[in-house]
């Protein structure tokens, strides 16, 4: 827990949501609610990260949408309130703080660009107000500051960044088992005063405060991602507790070595767009993987465990790839990348992008995307290797689809997935090409994935299924492949090794 001096006297105060919601286990709210004589929330729905063309999708707001609902019952709940404001937090933040006299705004850090710039203008303006600010470090276990090389540089490898990731949470004060202690937020709030809602209701500050909040209203009904039911991800800090208690209990965990790379068993968590929102906490999904491994001593079920946790290391080594060189964002690590002649055929990309290229894992996938607004991670690993070295689209143009389609669209995690696939990003294996063939026939052997998300070739017998040598007369409309893989890759490898 952060080590901060406070005076005696309880302040009133403010903390603002971002990528954190949920009330159990948030390292902010907790250190606000036990150091405030009365506290108030605030979510800002910021049009920078709201934007359908580049940063967010339909999915991720829909989640967004009914996260915030359940958070603002709960903060109820608890005593107090949580407003959601609409527009831009440098101006809201500090306008509240004035509305409300607050002496002191806590907030959890985030890592991307655009938030760090964003915070700092925010800590200037309110400092110059003799405002306090608290900020603390809330969604990964292990600081980036904190974890460097013995030169004290980033690590730019996933391999030792994970055996040093692995030795400092070890060696922190852990409690019984390996659990990392948890912050439980006070059962109470204790909720603004009639005189601070008074100066809310009598502003021109564009706030919804009520269950029926006009904001998140408009962000679902103006929302056309309907298929709630097919996404995998379950909004809320409560449903998120759920999946994780249910992928453990019921031993999803135990067989996750295997069953992971199967995307017609759906044997994955399901946690990626709860820990990209912070509908649950990094901390806790470490606990729950603890919990499994001191309920067995089957070293197929410890290893399955010990996998799914470096799946956790892989999303803060991304996080951490982010924070330390920001420039990831915009374009890849690797230099000579800026140089590739990228073909970007228009009707290629269209192709790619509504499951119609004729190459039915890449196409089953494709629909899977559109339809449930997620995709499963080896299936996101075909189709990003598809892209970029079967088609020669610039692997930045996948990278923006994804962001503006998945319901766990996360900066970090895409870039990084994405620049692994295109072998442009901190990847000592630069020359990956996955054939879409041989993967549908190792890990969709029996044809049930793409049976299940093409039903038009449900008739079509499995070798020809995987193959994708399909006759006309049995396509019912589905296309022919647009490319011939073993073509088109040798063109790639020739265009990479005149790369200077």
């Amino acid at each position: 827990m952060p080590n901060i001096e406070y005076h005696m006297t309880k302040f009133r105060s403010i903390f603002w949501h971002r990528r954190d919601l949920r009330i159990e286990d948030n390292i902010g709210l907790f250190e606000a609610s036990e150091n405030s004589k009365s506290l108030i929330g605030v979510y800002v729905l910021d049009p920078n990260l709201l934007n359908l063309n580049r940063t967010t999708s339909e999915a991720k707001n829909w989640f967004l949408g009914e996260s915030l609902l359940e958070l603002q019952k709960n903060w109820k709940n608890r005593g107090s309130c949580l407003l959601i404001l609409k527009g831009d937090p440098i101006k809201l933040i500090p306008k509240l703080a004035e509305l409300i006299k607050a002496e002191c705004i806590y907030w959890n850090k985030n890592i991307e660009p655009y938030e760090i710039n964003r915070d700092k203008e925010i800590t200037g303006q309110l400092s110059k107000e003799k405002r306090k600010v608290y900020t603390f470090l809330d969604q990964l276990i292990v600081n980036p500051s904190n974890i460097k090389t013995n030169n004290e540089e980033p690590y730019k490898v996933y391999g030792p960044f994970y055996r040093k990731w692995i030795d400092i949470i070890n060696k922190k004060n852990l409690s019984y088992n390996n659990l990392i202690q948890i912050s439980v937020t006070a059962k109470k709030f204790t909720g603004p005063d009639e005189s601070e809602l008074t100066s809310i209701k009598n502003s021109d500050l564009n706030y919804c405060i009520t269950s029926k909040s006009k904001h998140i209203y408009d962000l679902l009904t103006s929302n056309r991602f309907k298929n709630t039911n097919l996404c995998p991800c379950k909004p809320g800090e409560s449903e998120s507790q759920k999946q994780l208690n249910f992928f453990i209990h019921s031993g999803a965990i135990n067989i996750y070595n295997n069953a992971r790379d199967i995307p017609s068993l759906e044997k994955t968590s399901n946690l990626s767009a709860a820990l990209s929102l912070g509908t649950i906490s990094c901390r806790a999904v470490w606990n729950g993987a603890q919990v499994s491994k001191n309920m067995t001593a089957d070293n197929y079920k410890i290893n399955s465990i010990d996998t799914w946790i470096k799946e956790l290391a892989w999303r803060e080594f991304y996080q951490n790839a982010l924070f330390n060189f920001p420039e990831l964002e915009k374009g890849p690590y690797r230099e000579k990348w800026l140089n590739f002649p990228w073909q970007n055929r228009s009707d290629w990309i269209d192709s790619w992008e509504n499951g119609l290229t004729g190459i039915p894992i890449v196409d089953a996938a494709m629909r899977q995307l559109k339809v449930s607004g997620w995709m499963h991670n080896r299936c996101r690993m075909i189709v990003a290797s598809f892209l970029v070295k079967d088609l020669l689209i610039d692997w930045r143009l996948g990278e923006l689809f994804f962001m503006k389609s998945l319901v766990d669209g996360d900066l970090a995690s895409n870039n990084g997935g994405w620049q692994w696939s295109a072998s442009s990003g901190m990847d000592p294996k630069p020359m990956r090409i996955f054939n879409p063939s041989r993967q549908a026939s190792k890990f969709d052997e029996d044809g049930n994935y793409i049976r299940k998300w093409i039903p038009e070739l449900s008739h079509i017998s499995t070798p020809n299924l995987l193959s994708g040598e399909i006759i006309s007369a049995e396509r019912n409309g589905y296309p022919k492949p647009i490319i011939n893989h073993k073509n088109q890759t040798s063109i790639f490898k020739e265009l990479y090794s005149n790369l200077k």
